[in-house]
C-alpha cells in the first residue's frame, strides 16, 4: 500500500466516524434539521427493534422528536466502532459500513434531588450504519438499531453514613 492510499484510508476513518458522532449528538440534543442533514436524499432509518418505526430520514426524524419529547436527558455513549469500505463487488471504495454498539440512558424532565433529570431508562445494543461518499462527504444511507435491552433505571437507596 502505498502512503498516498494509507492516508485516504486514514482520512475516510476519520470521516465516518465524524459521521456516527454527529448523528449521537443530533438525537441527544434533538436537532432534528442536523439528523436529516446527515442522510443520503434517499436515506433511510430503522427503529422497529426499539418499538419505533422504518422509513426515510424526515419522516423517522419526525417520529423521533415526538418520542423523544417525554425524555429531555439523553446521552449516547458511542463504542467499538467498526467500520469496512467498499464491501460491495462493483464498489470503487466510495461505501462504508458501521457498527457500533450503544449504551444510552435517558430521563424525563422530572428531576433529581438537586432538580437535574436523572435517567429513568436506560437501553443498549448495535448500529448498524450504512453510508455513501457523496459530493458533500460522506452521508448516511441507512440506520439500523438493533436494541439488544431495555431496563428501568435503577435508583439508588439514600447514601449510607458510616
Amino acid at each position: 500500500m502505498t502512503q498516498r492510499v494509507e492516508l485516504a484510508t486514514v482520512r475516510d476513518r476519520l470521516a465516518v466516524d465524524e459521521i456516527v458522532t454527529e448523528y449521537a449528538v443530533a438525537v441527544d440534543d434533538g436537532d432534528w434539521e442536523a439528523y436529516r442533514g446527515l442522510f443520503t436524499p434517499g436515506g433511510r432509518a430503522d427503529y422497529r427493534s426499539a418499538g419505533g418505526i422504518e422509513g426515510d430520514a424526515g419522516k423517522v426524524a419526525a417520529w423521533l422528536a415526538e418520542s423523544l419529547r417525554v425524555f429531555p436527558m439523553r446521552q449516547h455513549l458511542v463504542v467499538n466502532r467498526r467500520a469496512r469500505f467498499g464491501i460491495w463487488e462493483q464498489d470503487t471504495g466510495d461505501t462504508a459500513r458501521v457498527q457500533a454498539d450503544y449504551v444510552n440512558p435517558m430521563g424525563t424532565a422530572v428531576g433529581g434531588e438537586d432538580g437535574a433529570p436523572s435517567p429513568d431508562v436506560l437501553c443498549g445494543g448495535r448500529y448498524a450504519f450504512g453510508m455513501l461518499r457523496t459530493d458533500e462527504g460522506w452521508r448516511l444511507s441507512e440506520v439500523v438499531v438493533r436494541e439488544k435491552w431495555r431496563r428501568p433505571f435503577a435508583r439508588s437507596a439514600a447514601p449510607v453514613v458510616h
